[in-house]
């Protein structure tokens, strides 16, 4: 997520790492490269424009503390510009009472309207609401299945009709709802371009028929300033309550996020990070400038932490590591946890000063499932007594697994270290190992995992079939 731009502003800020003070010549210097690096990020001109001197206002004569460099200065400055411009928070959706609270999706053709609905209902259902899905979308095929389909797989009602009138499918949804003791509506209303007259005016009657009380625009974010010109159409057609920033994941330039509200006026509701139907976030702006700057967001991986992670086994894990009883079934819970939080890249990025290190640790998440296999493969003594594993036991693993035996023996031996290790840091000056996360991650663990999985890439690197007297040999 905005790798390009987080590569760029870093680059800025090395730049005056060296100086002794803020001056108006190294600004004007790093705002040149900023204003570069937004420009290319394809953000709105007038909005570059306005941030570059917003920074050069706040930067010029700002007081460096001794403790502090100019680029740490201008770090902070810069953060909170961005937070600026992409805020304020606005990320609550407004429930009405009595209801149903009716939420209308609008956007472009293929932005994703359908997923986000979908994502949206399993949200509301998070929040102690029931919301019904309504397969309003009449014009892409196979739309009207997608959604039902999707509500199948999350438990969520979806309304649907025979009927190509999506103004007289909207109407009756709202009825059925109000009927059936649902709190939430959720429209998803048929993908269209900006230029088409005909289909701006269905929705603008669909708006007028049910009077939904908030409509979302859902944008691509990966379209950048197409994203922000079709906001602001819609925005004048329809009066939007907010937008959603969609595939913000595979969005390396950042031009929409930071664009959408300032040119719009509209706050950004939720991003979508994924594809998965839990892969919608709230939006915070300061966590998001957070990560453009390369920072990290450690509020959102406390957050992932506490969600996936309970506290109770996270404790009785703890005590388990102090004394050095840590196996395998716990080495796999903490890897089956990591994959809910996302992976372990994801959460890296989260990290700050992780994510321009990504890179260099070549660490992939598809290491996980062999590292499954492996441990999947042993039985429940092996499991648990670690120490029992010969070379005739990791054969056996290796061939259920569909690994090399070296692989099983690079993370068994792995594994055990870093379990001794734990339980020196049990039993020594540190006490009682500790999480970084209220809710029970643990970085040790964690820790463990990734050296065990860099370990088996490197090999599976390192391996060449050779010939050495006559037979082959694997090394």
């Amino acid at each position: 997520m905005f790798e390009s731009l987080t590569g760029k502003f870093n680059s800025v800020f090395k730049s005056l790492a060296g100086r002794g003070r803020i001056t108006e010549a190294n600004i004007s210097d790093a705002m040149r490269d900023v204003r570069k690096a937004l420009l290319e990020a394809d953000v709105s001109y007038n909005v570059v424009k306005k941030f570059c001197k917003d920074v050069t206002a706040a930067a010029i004569g700002a007081e460096v503390i001794k403790s502090l460099h100019p680029s740490q200065v201008l770090i902070k400055i810069v953060n909170d510009e961005l937070t600026k411009l992409m805020g304020p928070v606005d990320n609550n959706v407004y429930f009405v009472s009595p209801g149903p609270t009716i939420i209308m999706l609008a956007g472009l053709q293929g932005c994703g309207k359908t997923t986000t609905a979908a994502k949206l209902g399993k949200y509301l259902v998070a929040k102690g609401k029931k919301p019904l899905l309504v397969a309003d979308d009449l014009q892409r095929p196979a739309a009207v299945e997608q959604l039902i389909i999707l509500g199948e797989q999350l438990n969520i009602d979806v309304y649907s009709e025979d009927n190509k009138n999506a103004v007289k499918v909207a109407k009756n949804a709202v009825r059925h709802a109000q009927k059936n003791g649902f709190d939430v509506v959720v429209l998803d209303t048929a993908g269209r371009l900006h230029i088409d007259e005909d289909m701006m005016g269905e929705l603008a009657n669909v708006a007028k028929t049910v009077n939904p009380h908030q409509i979302y625009l859902v944008c691509d974010s990966m379209t950048g300033q197409d994203a922000v010109n079709s906001a602001k159409e819609f925005n004048e057609l329809l009066e939007l309550d907010g937008v959603i920033l969609t595939k913000l994941d595979g969005d390396a330039r950042g031009g929409a996020a930071l664009s959408v509200k300032a040119v719009t006026g509209k706050p950004i509701k939720f991003i979508g990070v994924g594809e998965k139907l839990d892969k919608l976030e709230e939006f915070h702006p300061d966590r998001m400038a957070s990560r453009i700057l390369g920072m990290g967001d450690v509020v959102t991986l406390v957050e992932r932490a506490q969600e996936h992670f309970d506290a109770e086994e996270a404790e009785k894990l703890q005590k388990k590591m102090a004394k050095g009883s840590f196996d395998f079934d716990d080495f796999l819970k903490q890897m089956q946890a990591v994959k809910k939080m996302g992976g372990m890249k994801d959460m890296l990025k989260m990290m700050p000063g992780m994510g321009s290190q990504l890179e260099d640790m070549d660490f992939d998440d598809g290491q996980f499932g062999q590292m499954e296999a492996i441990v999947h493969s042993m039985t429940l003594a092996e499991r648990r007594q670690p120490d029992i594993i010969d070379s005739s036991r990791r054969r056996r693993i290796s061939a259920g697994a569909g690994v090399q035996t070296n692989d099983v023996s690079g993370l068994v031996k792995t594994f055990t270290r870093s379990r001794d290790m734990l339980k020196k840091l049990g039993g020594g000056k540190m006490g009682a190992i500790k999480n970084l996360f209220s809710g029970g991650f643990n970085m040790e663990s964690l820790g463990a995992a990734m050296s065990a999985g860099k370990k088996i890439k490197q090999r599976s690197k390192r391996k060449k079939i050779i010939k050495r007297k006559g037979k082959i040999k694997r090394r």
